[in-house]
């Protein structure tokens, strides 16, 4: 499925997304380097993480390519109860079933390739997934930072006006926290993320 950018998207089947984890992992650790999230990635880490996301049943990726057929953006998705539990865990703990929930995670796409639709496509397909296995509520968790962190560009946009457009809000007292290691930092701290949902 090609776009007027020259990209094209697919959806990955099972077997495809096993092929396309070492590029996740390069997508995630280049494009997550950057602000807001400053992640200091890890090779290791990364297998992990990627090979249980791949282990879900319900996991998708939508695959972002260039006219060469390299990947240079991705999207995923699962089951929520399928995810981690620090995201799954808030849902219960304020009485949200995360069985009725499609997790939307990361979604990365390299700088030269941005704003030319590729985001709305992004969750339109993986929307459209969700659907197909019969979720009626969307969800993802965007990263919460101070206003004064050191590292906040002077330049910085949120993104809540491109969500609110495609029917997002976040959920109020719904927050998550997952821990990484920033970069410049020595060890891992918990980051708190608010969640924000749709019904589809």
């Amino acid at each position: 499925m090609a776009s007027k950018s020259g990209l094209s998207f697919s959806l990955l089947t099972a077997d495809q997304i096993e092929q396309s984890l070492d590029d996740l992992a390069r997508l995630r650790i280049e494009v997550f380097a950057d602000w807001p999230y400053l992640y200091d990635g890890d090779a290791a880490y990364e297998a992990q993480y990627l090979r249980n996301f791949a282990a879900s049943p319900g996991a998708v990726v939508v695959a972002a390519r260039d006219v060469n057929g390299a990947m240079v953006g991705a999207a995923t998705g699962a089951p929520l109860s399928d995810h981690a539990d620090e995201f799954a865990v808030p849902f219960a703990r304020i009485g949200l079933d995360p069985d009725h929930f499609f997790y939307l995670a990361e979604s990365v796409l390299l700088p030269e390739y941005r704003g030319q639709g590729a985001g709305r496509r992004f969750f339109e397909m993986r929307e459209a997934a969700a659907r197909a296995q019969g979720f009626e509520h969307a969800v993802f968790a965007s990263v919460l930072r101070p206003d004064d962190h050191p590292a906040k560009p002077l330049n910085d946009h949120t993104l809540h006006a491109f969500w609110e457009r495609l029917g997002y809000e976040p959920y109020s007292g719904l927050l998550a926290e997952f821990s990484w290691r920033d970069i410049g930092a020595t060890a891992e701290s918990l980051k708190p993320l608010q969640v924000w949902g749709r019904q589809l």
